[in-house]
C-alpha cells in the first residue's frame, strides 16, 4: 500500500539533495541522464514533409513570397528570434516559427487552426506571432520604413515627375480602417464612422508605392486630419524641418517638395488636395484635379495590395490593441520586402478600397498659392 505523503515529508525533502542524489546515481552507472521533453506528440507532417515540396508558386500563394525572400527574412530576424534546446524541452526552429507567423498575417486564421496545422500549441501560435512582430518592429521597421535623405527625395520627386507630371511631389498620403474587436477600455473611441471597431493606419508611399512614413494605432472614431495632426509628420513638416530644402519655381510659385491628399486632409504648402466639387469648377481646376486624383492612386493601390498580401489587416483581429498595432507595422514592412523584391502578387488578393472622407474637419489652407501654381503649371 502505497505511504500517505506527510507534512513532516515535505518539510524534510530538500530538491537540491534530491538532484545531486539523481546525478551521483547517474554518474556512478557510467551514463548521464537524458534529458526529458515534455511535450505532446502532435502531427508535423504537413509542415515536414508537404511543404519542402512545394513549388514556386505555392510558396508564393501561402507564405506570400518565394522560398529566397522567406531564406532571407529568417536570417534578417535570427539574432531576436534564434532559441536554444533546453534540457526539458526542444526548441521549435527558428525557420518554423517565422512561417508560423507569416501564416497568421497571410491568413488571419485563429491559433487553434494554425496549430493543428503546424503540430504545435495555440500558446506556441501566439507566442511565435509575437516574437516575430517583436523582432520585425526592433530589425525590419527600421531598416524597410524610414525618411528619405536628400538624395532619395529627389530619385523620388523625379519618377513621379516622369510619371504624372506633378513637379516635386514625393509621394501620396492616406489613412486605412484595420478592424479588431472591441477593446474593454475606451471602446467607443474605437468605433468608427462605418459601424465598427477599428484602429487607423496612416501611411506614405512613395511612387512606386514603397510606404516611407507609417502611424499607426489610433482610435477608429478619429478623423484622417486629426491622425495626421497627432504624428511626428505633422509637427515636423509643419516646422519646416521634415523636407530638405530644395525648391523649384512652378506656375510663377516658389515651391518645395509636397505629397497628395484627397479632400479630408487640411491644405497645406507641403500637402495638396484636389479643389472640392461646388459645381463651380472651371476647366483649369478639372484638370488639375484630374491629375492629382491619377498620381493619389498610387497610396490606394498600395492600402489594396498590402491588405491583400496581409489578409489579417481585413479581418476582424482577436488580438489586444498593442499587438494589433505592432502587427500593422510588421505588415507594412513585410509589404516594403516583398514589392522592393519583385515578389509576384496574385490580383485575386486585391481588398476593396475604402470610401474617402468627403470634407476636412477644421481645415487651415496655407498651401492655396502652391495649389494654384500647380494648375497653371498643369494647364499650359
Amino acid at each position: 500500500m502505497q505511504k500517505t505523503l506527510t507534512r513532516e515529508f515535505w518539510k524534510s525533502y530538500n530538491a537540491a539533495d534530491c538532484r545531486d542524489y539523481n546525478r551521483t546515481y547517474y554518474s556512478k552507472l557510467g551514463c548521464h541522464r537524458r534529458p526529458c521533453v515534455w511535450m505532446l506528440d502532435r502531427a508535423t507532417e504537413w509542415w515536414s514533409v508537404i511543404v519542402p515540396s512545394f513549388t514556386h508558386t505555392q510558396w508564393v500563394e501561402n507564405f506570400r513570397m518565394s522560398e529566397e525572400t522567406y531564406t532571407y527574412l529568417c536570417n534578417k530576424l535570427r539574432p531576436a528570434m534564434e532559441r536554444q534546446d533546453t534540457t526539458f524541452r526542444v526548441c521549435i526552429p527558428l525557420k518554423k516559427r517565422v512561417a508560423i507567423a507569416l501564416w497568421k498575417l497571410a491568413t488571419g486564421s485563429e491559433y487553434r487552426s494554425i496549430g493543428h496545422l503546424f503540430g504545435v500549441s495555440r500558446t506556441t501560435v501566439c507566442r511565435c506571432v509575437r516574437d516575430f512582430c517583436a523582432a520585425a518592429e526592433a530589425l525590419l521597421v527600421p531598416e524597410l520604413i524610414r525618411s528619405p535623405d536628400r538624395e532619395q527625395f529627389a530619385e523620388m520627386a523625379a519618377y513621379t515627375e516622369n510619371r504624372w507630371g506633378l513637379p516635386q511631389c514625393v509621394g501620396a498620403i492616406d489613412g486605412s480602417h484595420i478592424p479588431i474587436l472591441a477593446p474593454q477600455e475606451y471602446h467607443c473611441d474605437y468605433f468608427n464612422r462605418k459601424g465598427w471597431h477599428s484602429i487607423i493606419l496612416q501611411g506614405v508611399v512613395d511612387g512606386k508605392g514603397h510606404f516611407w512614413n507609417v502611424f499607426a494605432g489610433m482610435p477608429g472614431s478619429l478623423h484622417d486630419a486629426r491622425v495626421l495632426r497627432l504624428s511626428s509628420l505633422w509637427e515636423l513638416a509643419s516646422r519646416g524641418n521634415y523636407f530638405p530644402p530644395c525648391t523649384r519655381d512652378i506656375g510663377g510659385v516658389n515651391a518645395g517638395y509636397y505629397m497628395l491628399g484627397d479632400n479630408a486632409y487640411p491644405l497645406q504648402s507641403w500637402l495638396l488636395k484636389p479643389f472640392p466639387d461646388t459645381g463651380r469648377l472651371t476647366a483649369e481646376h478639372v484638370v488639375y484635379n484630374k491629375n492629382i486624383c491619377s498620381a493619389r492612386v498610387v497610396v490606394e493601390n498600395a492600402f489594396g495590395r498590402l491588405k491583400g498580401r496581409w489578409r489579417c489587416l481585413m479581418k476582424i483581429n482577436d488580438c489586444d490593441v498593442k499587438l494589433v498595432k505592432s502587427m500593422v507595422l510588421t505588415c507594412c514592412a513585410l509589404h516594403n520586402l516583398c514589392e522592393s523584391h519583385g515578389e509576384d502578387y496574385d490580383d485575386g488578393w486585391n481588398a476593396a478600397a475604402e470610401p474617402g472622407v468627403a470634407v476636412a474637419q477644421g481645415a487651415e489652407e496655407e498651401g492655396t498659392d502652391i495649389r494654384e501654381g500647380l494648375m497653371r503649371y498643369l494647364n499650359t
